[in-house]
C-alpha cells in the first residue's frame, strides 16, 4: 500500500496540512505520522489554555511585520489564507472566535479544548489516519515516492510528504538528509533575567509603554513592560527577544538592558519638567506630586533618599541625574526564562529552499513543509499559529492537488 500524502507532525500545522489535503482531494490516502502518544500539545497550553488561535490584523502587509523571520515570504501566503480564512474555516466547523482589545483571538469558549476537539473530529470525519508513537528513523526518496523506515524496520510508502515537525531536532535531520540547509535553531520569545535586579521588591508592577533597547544591538521595542521577581517580562521583553534572538543567542544571554521608562519624552523634557516643578512648588515633595504619573511603589522606589525632601531642598543636580535614570536606565541581563509554558524557537529549514506558493521544496519535487520546522517565527499574540494554518493550509492541498 503507497499513501497519497503522510504528513509527519500531530501539531497544528501537521493537522491542518492533513485537512487541507483532505478537503482538497477526498479521495487521498492521508495519514499523519506523530511520535509521541500525544496530539496538538501546543494547542493545549497555548494562551494559558485558551489557545490564542490568530491575531486580529487582516492586512497582509501589516500582518507580515510580525514576523522577525519570514516576513518578506509570508505576504504572499496571507493573501492566500490569513486571518479572515482562519476565523471562516474555525466558524464553518462550529467554533466562533473573539477578539480582545490587544487583537488576540480566542475561541468563545476560551478553551483550547474547543479548537483540539475541531481539528480531532474533522479529521475523524474525513477519514484521516492518525499514527501516534511512531518513531521513524529515516526517509530516502526514492523515484516518485518517499520510503520513511520506522525503528522496528518496517517501511511505509507515501507519494507526497509534508514535514510539520516543528522545532524537533529529527524534522531538521530528514530535511537535511533530504538536501535542505537548517539554520541553527535558538530559542525566541523569552523574558529577561536581571539576578541581581534592585526592582525585585517591585514584582508586579505593570508599565503601559517603556522603550527597551538592547547595548551594543540594534533592536529597540516599545510597549507594555512587567517587572517580576527574576527580572523584566511582557509584551515589549518578548517582543525585544524575538527580535534579537540570534544576536542574544550568541552573547550567552549576557547583554546591558536599557529602560527608557518615559518613552514620549527626551532627557531634556524631563530635565525642564523637573526644573519647572522645583520652581512652582518648592515647598512640596517629589513623592507628593508625580509629575509622570509613573506606579506610586516605582516612584518611590527611583526617589530614594530624596522621596521625603522638599523639592527646594534638592539640588539641581540630583533632579538631573533622576531625570537621566528615567530615561536611560541600565540593567544587567543574565539569562532568559521560558514564556510561561511556550516554547518558540527560531530556526530552521533555509527560507530561499521553499517555494512559499505551494510549501513545496525547491531541491526535493514532492516535499512540503509547514510551520515551525521553517526559519519563521512571530512574536506573541498568535501569529505563530497564524503561521502554521496559512503553511499547513497551502501545503497539504498543493501536495495532494489534481494539478500535482
Amino acid at each position: 500500500m503507497i499513501y497519497d500524502l503522510i504528513v509527519l507532525g500531530g501539531g497544528a500545522a501537521g493537522y491542518f496540512s492533513a485537512l487541507s489535503a483532505k478537503e482538497e482531494n477526498p479521495t487521498a490516502k492521508v495519514a499523519i505520522f506523530e511520535k509521541a502518544a500525544v496530539v496538538l500539545s501546543k494547542v493545549r497550553i497555548s494562551g494559558g489554555g485558551r489557545c490564542n488561535v490568530t491575531h486580529a490584523c487582516f492586512d497582509p502587509n501589516l500582518l507580515c511585520k510580525n514576523y522577525p523571520r519570514g516576513s518578506k515570504e509570508l505576504i504572499g501566503p496571507f493573501h492566500q489564507f490569513g486571518p479572515t480564512e482562519t476565523i471562516e474555516w474555525f466558524q464553518t466547523r462550529g467554533v466562533r472566535l473573539k477578539a480582545e482589545e490587544d487583537g488576540r483571538m480566542f475561541p468563545i469558549t476560551d478553551s483550547s479544548e474547543t479548537i483540539i476537539d475541531c481539528l480531532v473530529g474533522e479529521t475523524k470525519k474525513l477519514g484521516i489516519e492518525l499514527h501516534l508513537i511512531q518513531r521513524i528513523e529515516s526517509i530516502e526518496k526514492i523515484e516518485d515516492h518517499f520510503v520513511l523506515k520506522t525503528k522496528d524496520g518496517h517501511e511505509i510508502l507515501t507519494k507526497k510528504l509534508v514535514l510539520a515537525t516543528g522545532s524537533q531536532s529529527d524534522g531538521h535531520r530528514f530535511a537535511k538528509e533530504l538536501g535542505h540547509t537548517i539554520q541553527e535553531p535558538v530559542p525566541s520569545l523569552f523574558t529577561f533575567n536581571v539576578p541581581d535586579s534592585p526592582l525585585q521588591e517591585l514584582s508586579g508592577i505593570a508599565f503601559e509603554s517603556v522603550k527597551l533597547q538592547l547595548k551594543d544591538i540594534s533592536y529597540t521595542q516599545t510597549g507594555p513592560l512587567l517587572i517580576t521577581h527574576f527580572g523584566f517580562s511582557g509584551p515589549a521583553a518578548l517582543k525585544l527577544s524575538a527580535w534579537a534572538a540570534r544576536e542574544l543567542y550568541q552573547k550567552k544571554y549576557c547583554v546591558e538592558l536599557i529602560i527608557q521608562w518615559l518613552p514620549q519624552l527626551s532627557l531634556k523634557s524631563i530635565v525642564e519638567a523637573l526644573h519647572v516643578l522645583k520652581q512652582k512648588f518648592p515647598q512640596k515633595t517629589l513623592i507628593q506630586e508625580n509629575p509622570f504619573h509613573l506606579p506610586r511603589r516605582f516612584w518611590k522606589f527611583i526617589l530614594g533618599k530624596i522621596e521625603e525632601k522638599k523639592l527646594n531642598d534638592i539640588p539641581l543636580k540630583e533632579l538631573d541625574k533622576l531625570a537621566e535614570r528615567l530615561y536611560r536606565d541600565v540593567y544587567q541581563v543574565q539569562g532568559k526564562t521560558t514564556n510561561k509554558e511556550e516554547f518558540v524557537t527560531c530556526g530552521g529549514v533555509t527560507l530561499k529552499e521553499v517555494n512559499f506558493k505551494t510549501m513545496e521544496s525547491k531541491i526535493c519535487p514532492g516535499l512540503y513543509f509547514a510551520g515551525e520546522i521553517l526559519d519563521i517565527d512571530g512574536i506573541t499574540g498568535g501569529f505563530n499559529f497564524q503561521n502554521a494554518w496559512t503553511t499547513g493550509y497551502i501545503a497539504g492541498s498543493n501536495a495532494v492537488s489534481f494539478h500535482n
